[in-house]
This record gives C-alpha cells, structure tokens and sequence, in this order.
C-alpha cells in the first residue's frame, strides 16, 4: 500500500491520521464530513486498517494484505463494528446505538483497537444521537469511534466538539480523469465521469462499475427538459409517478440540483468546471435564457427540497409545487 493508502486526494487528511497512529496519538472519536462519494467510509476503513495491520509496510502505513487488513477492507472484521440505517436516506436508530455501546464494551478479539465505524450519522434520529453522546463519553481506552456524514452543522454540537473533525473536498477533475484513465477507462469517458462526479472519486468508481447509474442519469435529464415545456396535467402525472419512491425522486432531485447549479453557473459566466458537461449547449442555452436572479431561485428550491424531504414533508405534494414552480422559458 502506498503513503497515501492508495487513495485518490485526501492527502493532509491521511498524513495527519498517520501521525496518531505513529505518535500513539489516537483520539477516542474522529467525523469524517463531506459529500457522499467523497471516500469517506473508504477513508475510515484504512484509517482501522493503520490501527490494527500487523505487518504494516513502515509505521502508520497498512499492508493492505494480511488478514485484519482484509477482513476489514471487507467490512467482516472480527474488531470493527458498522452502524448504519438500513437505506440511504433511511433512519438509524438508537437500538443499533446501544448495541454498538454493548460492543465497545469488550476487549478486542484479535487487533489492538476496537473500532465502531458510524456512517451517514446524519440519519441518526434524537434518541440514536443522544445515546451515541453517552457512548462518547464513556468509551473505553482501546475503542476508536469514527463518525461520517455530510457536514458537522447535521450533528449536535455536543457529538461534535467531542470529535476531531476532518473536512474532506473534492479532488481536481483533471486528478479524477487521470485516476481513471489509469484504471483503463477510455479518456472521454473518464472525462465525462470526472466531471459527473465533482471529483468525488468514490462516486466516481461508482459510475464506472455501475453503467446503469450513467442511464438513469440520462433518462432523468431527459425528463427534466420534457418537463420545463410539460404542461400542467403532465407535470402532476410526473410527479405523482416521482413520488412513488422516496428514494428515486431524492436521487431525481440531486441530478436535477447539479444541472441547475450549471445552468446558475454560466448565468453568472463563472469559470467553475461543468457538472454536466455533456450537456453544455442545453446548460448554455437556458443560462442565456434566465438571468443569475431566476437561476440561483431554482436552485435554492431543488437544495429546500431535499431538506424538506429529511423531514418528511409529504412527497408527492413536494414533488408537485418543484414541478409547477419550474421556469418557464
């Protein structure tokens, strides 16, 4: 395994956890914030990996090899405990946190550390993040608590000031393309995925190994330009067919947001790299047709939605005003 534990970007994250590991320096809880697709949990897993390989290539670096760095690679190690709702978008709850508190408890069975892996705490209801406060403050010596989600701000503040707090950002685009294209990808297709990706390269290896991902994509894209010219009764049959599936239209409004943030983009004739950049003419031609005021409203409405949906605001009622307040041009 490499300095950088084979991971693509994250560098200053990985040297800092390095050097807990090597200085004996481990704190009892870490949150790893940033997008989803970032490589948070992959993060967290080489970082349980430095703490327990035991024929690390040199000090603070896995071998990536031996059978506590598999077994937990594979998420099946006998020391690792993962906590996570049963869905993207679902709620964890705080049964799961007591019986990982129940865990931690134990001495470790094969490795040095006991490590508790908490992914998406976002999705923690009251009583999971209160009972996680209690399990902050009473782990034992040997445990490492590693928490992911989107930003701090989700999380209490008291789960929070008891973590050390890593904010993750994504890589350059061109860095992604490169990765990519090392892995054997053809160049415009790396290039696509790289910008797809915001380069976020887990989401990025993601998009390649699953082509349908890619399709669903196109296909919701192609719905969102029916639906700017759609009339009314077409938008309510739309939505009501969105609705169907909380986690289809959340994922719906996430590639609408991206393209809407482009199209807000070139309103404001920003150098920012496209999202959707094979959709540049289609981006180019709205951006020219909306004034930045008319395009950032847009994309505020897409961002409030998804908040809506967190707090189960009713999805086919949300779905319906989105529809009916797209712009028409």
């Amino acid at each position: 395994m490499t300095d950088n534990w084979n991971l693509v970007g994250h560098e200053w994250a990985v040297e800092m956890l390095k050097k807990h590991v090597v200085n004996a320096a481990t704190r009892h809880a870490y949150l790893f914030a940033g997008a989803p697709g970032l490589g948070r949990r992959t993060l967290a897993l080489r970082f349980a990996q430095a703490l327990n390989c035991q024929t690390p290539v040199e000090a603070g670096v896995p071998c990536g090899e031996c059978r506590d760095c598999r077994q937990i690679a594979a998420m099946q190690h006998a020391d690792l405990t993962v906590i996570q709702a049963d869905s993207e978008g679902g709620t964890l709850k705080v049964d799961q946190v007591r019986e990982a508190r129940r865990v931690l408890t134990l001495k470790p069975y094969q490795a040095e550390h006991r490590v508790a892996l908490f992914l998406r705490f976002q999705e923690a209801n009251d009583n999971a993040a209160n009972a996680l406060l209690k399990t902050l403050e009473e782990a034992p010596s040997y445990a490492v608590l590693i928490l992911t989600a989107d930003t701090p701000e989700q999380l209490l503040p008291t789960i929070v000031s008891r973590c050390e707090v890593l904010r993750l950002r994504p890589s350059e685009i061109e860095k992604v393309k490169r990765e990519l294209e090392n892995r054997r990808v053809e160049s415009s297709h790396a290039k696509l995925i790289a910008h797809i990706s915001g380069g976020r390269f887990g989401y990025a290896l993601r998009l390649v190994e699953d082509s349908s991902l890619l399709e669903k994509r196109e296909a919701r894209l192609n719905d969102l330009q029916n639906l700017i010219s759609a009339s009314r009764v077409e938008k309510f049959a739309y939505a009501d067919k969105l609705a169907g599936d909380k986690e289809s239209m959340r994922q719906a409004i996430l590639i609408w947001l991206s393209y809407w943030r482009d199209v807000m983009l070139r309103s404001a004739q920003a150098e920012t790299p496209l999202i959707n950049v094979d959709r540049n003419l289609e981006i180019e031609d709205l951006a020219g047709r909306l004034d930045l005021s008319a395009a950032r409203t847009v994309v505020s409405r897409f961002e409030d939605s998804l908040e809506k949906m967190e707090k189960n605001v009713n999805s086919k009622l949300l779905a319906e005003v989105l529809l009916l307040d797209l712009p028409k041009v």
